[in-house]
């Protein structure tokens, strides 16, 4: 399940939200991205709070954890996930904004699913961060073998 990009306050996606707790039920692999990045941790007990300026542009840098490395990204939203809301039996942060800290990606426990703030299709540093859409798809293979 791909939660793409989109406009607005995530929290007042009511329904989406809800849907996206059925689909969490469903076992499927997800990758959210941007809006679906901030719904998906919404669905998952999670909070969101309105940047001052938001991040926009491509030149953003993101911190990977996971990879110590660091990415120049693209970026258009004007809300960001709260780390803490995320507890750490539910998720832990994978990605974090350099310029302010906050969160830009997620990997959550006991479903298999994990988001990003940024855009990594739109490939601000050439394709640096097309990694992302690599471990997606074996996420995906693995679902089919039934390896989950």
């Amino acid at each position: 399940i791909m939660l793409s990009n989109g406009p607005w306050d995530p929290a007042e996606n009511v329904e989406i939200i809800e849907n996206l707790k059925d689909f969490i039920e469903y076992g499927k692999p997800i990758f959210g991205i941007c809006l679906g990045h901030q719904l998906l941790a919404l669905a998952m007990g999670g909070q969101t709070f309105k940047l001052k300026y938001g991040h926009r542009g491509m030149n953003q840098p993101v911190k990977d954890i996971t990879r110590d490395r660091v990415f120049i990204t693209s970026q258009n939203h004007g809300y960001a996930v709260v780390p803490d809301s995320i507890p750490a039996e539910v998720g832990k942060v994978t990605h974090f904004n350099l310029n302010d800290g906050t969160c830009e990606g997620v990997e959550y426990s006991g479903i298999h699913a994990f988001t990003v703030q940024f855009h990594p299709e739109a490939s601000a540093g050439p394709n640096d961060t097309g990694y992302l859409f690599e471990q997606f798809t074996d996420l995906m293979e693995r679902g089919q073998q039934g390896c989950l």
